[in-house]
C-alpha cells in the first residue's frame, strides 16, 4: 500500500516528526523511504517570481551543506531502524521541488511536518506542507 515514502525534510522538530511517522508506516507496509531536502539560490525561500535577488554562491553552500547534514542524520535514523533509506540533494524552491520529488519517485505517499523554519514564506504564501496538500499527485499525511 505505502512501498515508496517521500519525507521532505528541514531540520524542524515537525520535519523530525514526520520522520518518525514515516520509520512507522515503512515498517509497517515493507516499504521504503526517500528523504528530501530542497535548498534555494533565493535569499528568501520564496518562488522566482516573487524575489528576485539571487544569494550568494557563499550562502548557497552554506545552504547546500546544511541540507546535506540534515540528510545525512536522518538516513542513518532511518537505516537504524531497519528501513531502506535514499536520500534527494536538489536545488529548488521546496513546494516545487517536492513535488517533483514525488512523481519522479511514483511516490505512494508523502509524510511531511506540520510546520517548517520559514515563517516568513509561510506568512506571504502559506506553508510548504498546503502547498504539497494542494498540488500532491499521492497521499499526504501532515504531522505536527
Amino acid at each position: 500500500m505505502f512501498e515508496k515514502i517521500l519525507v521532505p525534510l528541514d531540520g524542524s522538530e515537525h520535519s523530525k516528526h514526520a520522520l518518525e511517522k514515516a520509520i512507522q508506516i515503512a515498517r509497517k507496509f515493507d516499504g521504503r523511504i526517500t528523504i528530501v531536502h530542497a535548498y534555494t539560490a533565493h535569499l528568501v525561500s520564496l518562488p522566482k517570481e516573487y524575489v528576485h535577488a539571487e544569494a550568494s554562491p557563499e550562502i548557497v553552500e552554506v545552504s547546500r551543506d546544511a541540507g546535506a547534514n540534515i540528510l545525512e542524520e536522518a538516513k542513518a535514523d532511518v537505516e537504524s531502524a531497519g528501513v531502506r533509506v535514499e536520500t534527494l540533494l536538489l536545488l529548488g524552491h521546496p513546494v516545487e521541488t517536492i513535488i517533483e520529488a514525488s512523481k519522479s519517485g511514483n511516490s505512494d505517499l508523502i509524510v511531511i511536518g506540520a510546520r517548517g523554519l520559514s515563517p516568513l514564506g509561510e506568512m506571504l504564501l502559506g506553508s510548504v506542507s498546503h502547498g504539497v496538500t494542494a498540488r500532491a499527485g499521492c497521499p499526504v499525511l501532515i504531522v505536527k
